[in-house]
């Protein structure tokens, strides 16, 4: 009797050790595939494999997933996921503002003071990403103070979040089309991102977290697959040219 108690204990400990490693896992894996790209761009002094669309599709995702926290509280692990990711946006737009600026031949630069679309979140300092970022924030905070009681509000303000965080993958793939190349970007850097993305994907449905999140996962994990397809592509490409 004693021992079948203290297997179900051990059993007890060891899923509840599984869940501490996966919920890090789930807060941190997320910014692990930037860490490379980040060296990258500090290393070559070039910002041209990354695009920074993918920084405003994540700020804008994650800002929207932190108000939907408030309308209706699912797991913390994803609450603290979306804050370090915002982090982590924010320190890459904060280096590529940083290596243009010295790169930069012309003197003419835009500022979000401007207020000329042609050049949104195309701006030459840092400082007007964090502006634009505060006023979204501030915007939200308000429309959510007004109807954070409103159900399909609340619903609504989580589609839209995970709409953009589908979204994640397609600047970058635009570009590589664009460009008709993926400098910059390595076969395991493709990979560490889906890994990643399956990884989402199954502690979504584990934690039985909210339906947008799995469809969101989902349509991600599609968007890494084309991505991971140019860089096999448009690399043979440079390969044979050089050849």
């Amino acid at each position: 009797m004693d021992m079948g108690v203290d297997m179900e204990e051990e059993v007890e400990r060891s899923w509840s050790l599984l869940s501490w490693v996966a919920s890090c896992v789930m807060v941190f894996g997320g910014v692990v595939p930037y860490v490379p790209q980040y060296q990258e761009i500090q290393r070559t002094s070039n910002t041209e494999g990354f695009s920074t669309r993918v920084c405003l599709v994540l700020l804008l995702a994650n800002i929207l997933r932190i108000f939907f926290w408030i309308g209706r509280q699912f797991e913390l692990t994803l609450l603290l996921q979306s804050v370090v990711m915002i982090v982590t946006m924010l320190a890459m737009l904060h280096l590529c503002c940083s290596i243009q600026s010295t790169n930069r031949v012309s003197t003419k630069q835009h500022h979000i003071t401007d207020l000329d679309l042609r050049y949104f979140w195309c701006w030459s300092g840092f400082e007007d990403y964090l502006i634009f970022c505060f006023a979204f924030t501030v915007l939200c905070a308000f429309v959510t103070f007004l109807f954070v009681d409103s159900g399909l509000f609340v619903e609504t303000l989580g589609s839209l979040a995970v709409l953009f965080e589908a979204m994640l993958g397609v600047p970058q793939m635009v570009q590589n089309f664009q460009n008709q190349s993926t400098r910059g970007m390595s076969v395991k850097m493709v990979l560490l991102w889906t890994a990643g993305d399956l990884f989402k994907m199954t502690y979504f449905v584990v934690n039985e977290s909210p339906a947008q999140f799995w469809v969101c996962g989902t349509v991600q994990i599609l968007v890494d697959v084309a991505i991971l397809l140019q860089v096999f592509y448009y690399g043979q490409e440079a390969r044979i040219k050089l050849g």
